[in-house]
């Protein structure tokens, strides 16, 4: 535990340990999500607000009302089943890389994959799918700097509408079909609750899939060895696809607000301050891991925080992990040679562990 001065007056707890992180996780009443939000910076009331309604910031029992019908839809079993549609969409998205050769891959390649999937599973209109890609770029890497509006509300309006026209026509299989015939704490869903709803779920999905692709394949070509390994043995890629995420997660930090004077590690906490969740501490924590430093694609065990822990633990883990695999084995089946072409470039942010800029050459 370590007090952080955030330089505006105002502080954050910094949980560093995997065993302090998962203690803060499992104790949602007291470290609360919807309090003060999820990221250290102190939201206008509007954006606080509607932070509130994704899932990611709302605590028990809204949570789990939202939560518990949602589950059924995102289950190992119901994710497996898409398989075949991922694989489709990265063979596409392989053969515009191909097509290149040299190109940048966190948006020419890999920020494609999760938008189109998201497309799929949703029931989107094809024709309304690079809409949907660019709101979620927009919205991510750094890249509402370069948009002119506001993409979280366009997404959100899109969204809305769609939820409206969708209820006139007879229920799908789809996603966006399931939601919207769910009901939530006793109550349908509202066009308003879908379109945060939909944000979160495209901007998330973005934003952590196309981290975990791009920050892992400049792990594996940091690291031949692993990769060599990768290339020798399919059975590898589900434990490749934890390390990477252990190595890089996508999220620094969750934040929470204490809601109640408490002691951790010897640290007291007071009512109203707020509490940052570390993962990329925690998963290198030398308590858990052995040699943590070292990227090992062999590590058993591996328990990683990246999809954080309890009440919390990432819906879409088991369609982040499909993603993962699936998208490493088309990549490297298709191209036998990779290599950095340039200097890699990061995003500059305190919340996403990103990579803005990875050029790279595909044969």
């Amino acid at each position: 535990m370590s007090w952080q001065d955030l330089g505006d007056g105002t502080g954050c707890w910094a949980v560093l340990k995997h065993a302090d992180l998962v203690h803060v996780a499992r104790e949602p009443r007291l470290f609360s999500a919807s309090e003060g939000g999820v990221v250290l910076e102190d939201l206008p009331p509007d954006r606080l607000a509607m932070m509130r309604n994704m899932l990611l910031a709302m605590d028990p029992p809204r949570h789990h009302d939202y939560r518990r019908p949602l589950l059924p839809n995102f289950s190992a079993g119901a994710i497996g089943r898409l398989e075949e549609q991922v694989r489709a969409v990265c063979r596409e998205v392989m053969d515009v890389a191909a097509a290149k050769g040299d190109l940048e891959f966190v948006h020419e390649v890999c920020a494609l994959l999760p938008s189109q999937v998201m497309g799929e599973l949703m029931g989107l209109p094809r024709e309304d799918w690079p809409r949907i890609h660019g709101w979620a770029e927009a919205n991510t890497s750094g890249g509402a700097d370069e948009y002119d509006g506001d993409p979280t509300m366009e997404m959100a309006m899109y969204a809305i509408e769609f939820a409206a026209r969708r209820r006139t026509e007879p229920p799908g299989d789809d996603l966006a079909s399931l939601i919207l015939g769910t009901t939530f704490g006793g109550q349908p869903m509202t066009d308003i609750d879908f379109g945060s709803f939909f944000v979160q779920l495209v901007t998330a999905g973005n934003d952590t899939t196309k981290t975990m692709l791009s920050s892992g394949l400049l792990a594996l070509l940091d690291h031949p060895d692993q990769l060599e390994l990768l290339r020798g043995d399919r059975a590898l890629f589900p434990g490749a696809v934890e390390e990477i995420l252990r190595w890089a997660n996508p999220l620094h930090y969750f934040r929470r607000t204490a809601t109640a004077d408490a002691e951790l590690s010897g640290a007291t906490i007071r009512a109203g301050q707020k509490v940052a969740m570390v993962y990329t501490s925690a998963n290198r924590d030398e308590d858990v891991f052995a040699d943590p430093q070292s990227f090992d694609i062999r590590r058993d065990p591996n328990p990683h925080l990246s999809f954080g822990i309890a009440e919390h633990f990432c819906l879409g883990v088991h369609l982040a992990r499909l993603e993962g695999r699936v998208f490493f084995e088309e990549l490297l089946d298709r191209f036998s040679e990779i290599e950095v072409t340039g200097t890699p470039r990061r995003l500059r942010s305190n919340l996403n562990n990103a990579f803005r800029e990875l050029p790279v050459r595909l044969r």
